[in-house]
């Protein structure tokens, strides 16, 4: 598998960047000059309104060949079955308290099953319409996307490639994403895949309303988690064509496609701090406990997107790194718990220290608001009877968590899904009890 990416990047989280493919492409002084240089067109792109506040304020200016409003009126896509939706009622979609567990999702056999026809929706919370909730979705693919674009008018997507990288063409410039990287690309960003090592698998984590940051680091500091300096945003390269393409748009959970005479990747020049960004998993500083006792799993949030209400997520992305544990007298796998957040885990890559069997790589589980989870009954009888001394966990392993704060329902799709494991719940029938009133 390659893992050398052969594109150059600006560092950074949340920065305003300027970038530019042509020397002096960039207006100076202003955005919307009269003739912009080259003969360019100025067009903004917004990602929050225009009146919020300076420093939630998301915009980029573009400048590029062709404005990206010249093109034909949207269809509705039909090619094949889609699997994604924008709406999660009783409809379209099912609640279970049920712990759920799949075994790794399969890649389809086709050979001409790109990124946009390899999308299908695990489930979510809420309304595309309403721009509240959120949505998990899976992809396969086995060919790249050719003269087609993909644009998501429904919320920012977070996507975590599992098996195979991916070369991704945006507006701003091209991004190359490896298993163990992840990739943000937000609302009405147009973007490309294509398959650099054969088919691919991953997660995608997707968010109606907000954005994606860097959550708060209290009484951690100023430095930890997931820093700022390690997240990489393209830099402008452009295409000048003349071929047919289409830009498929993912509009309140349906797709539609228009046609246009020019590539959408026509942009040279841009400036703004609304842009894609990608981040190795890597990279992430690890905080956990040194003395006793299992430190509650948001101390590995690496990103949020926060809800109306403080301390409280529409989404947080957490990652389990490999890492050291030395804390004594203490249990040390996750403990047993109810939470009030919905927790939809995958695995990249390795074996996830909670779960012995059953939880692979390309696989997922769901455990829903309130419903009772935690290790396996080999993972407890381990830990229960283990030498506690300090030790590494977790090397050559990488599993994540999408919570949310929503309750989450399942489409069809997930639910009658061929690699649902539904023995999930013997992984906790074994568990050894070992109650003795007469004994402390």
């Amino acid at each position: 598998m390659p893992t050398d990416d052969p594109y150059q990047y600006q560092s950074g989280f949340g920065n305003h960047f300027s970038s530019e493919a042509l020397k002096d492409a960039l207006p100076k002084d202003q955005n919307t000059p009269q003739r912009c240089p080259y003969g360019l067109y100025a067009e903004q792109l917004s990602g929050t309104a225009f009146t919020v506040s300076r420093s939630q304020n998301q915009r980029t200016w573009f400048y590029r060949i062709h404005p990206s409003v010249i093109h034909r009126p949207f269809q509705p896509y039909r090619k094949g079955e889609h699997g994604i939706i924008g709406t999660f009622d009783a409809k379209t979609t099912e609640p279970t308290p049920t712990q759920i567990r799949w075994l790794p999702f399969e890649v389809p056999d086709s050979a001409d099953v790109d990124f946009v026809d390899g999308l299908h929706t695990i489930g979510g919370a809420g309304d595309t319409a309403l721009k509240n909730g959120l949505a998990i979705h899976i992809y396969t693919a086995t060919v790249s996307m050719h003269q087609r674009a993909f644009c998501n008018s429904d919320g920012d997507i977070l996507i975590v490639p599992q098996q195979g990288c991916l070369d991704i063409t945006t507006e701003f410039g091209p991004i190359f994403v490896a298993p163990n990287e992840i990739v943000v690309i937000q609302r009405g960003m147009r973007f490309s895949v294509a398959l650099p090592d054969g088919p691919v698998r991953g997660y995608i984590l997707e968010v109606f309303d907000g954005h994606f940051e860097l959550p708060d680091l209290g009484p951690i500091g100023a430095n930890g988690l997931a820093n700022s300096r390690d997240f990489q945003t393209p830099v402008a390269k452009y295409e000048n064509t003349n071929d047919q393409w289409e830009v498929i748009n993912k509009y309140q959970g349906e797709l539609f496609v228009a046609t246009q005479e020019h590539s959408p990747y026509d942009v040279v020049a841009w400036h703004g701090n609304y842009a894609p960004y990608k981040y190795n998993l890597a990279c992430f500083a690890a905080i956990n406990s040194v003395s006793f006792d299992h430190v509650d799993p948001s101390v590995f949030t690496t990103l949020t997107c926060k809800s109306a209400h403080p301390g409280t997520a529409v989404a947080d992305f957490v990652i389990f790194p490999p890492r050291f544990e030395v804390q004594m007298h203490t249990f040390r796998p996750p403990y047993f718990h109810r939470n009030c957040m919905s927790e939809f885990m995958g695995l990249i890559h390795g074996e996830y220290e909670g779960k012995k069997k059953g939880f692979l790589p390309g696989g997922a589980s769901l455990h829903s608001m309130m419903t009772p989870h935690g290790p396996d009954a080999a993972t407890v009888e381990h830990a229960i009877s283990r030498e506690l001394n300090p030790c590494r966990v977790a090397d050559g392993t990488q599993a994540f968590m999408f919570e949310s704060m929503f309750q989450l329902r399942l489409t069809k799709w997930a639910v009658d899904n061929s690699q649902r494991d539904h023995d999930y719940y013997q992984a906790w029938q074994d568990i050894p009890i070992t109650f003795n009133p007469d004994q402390k």
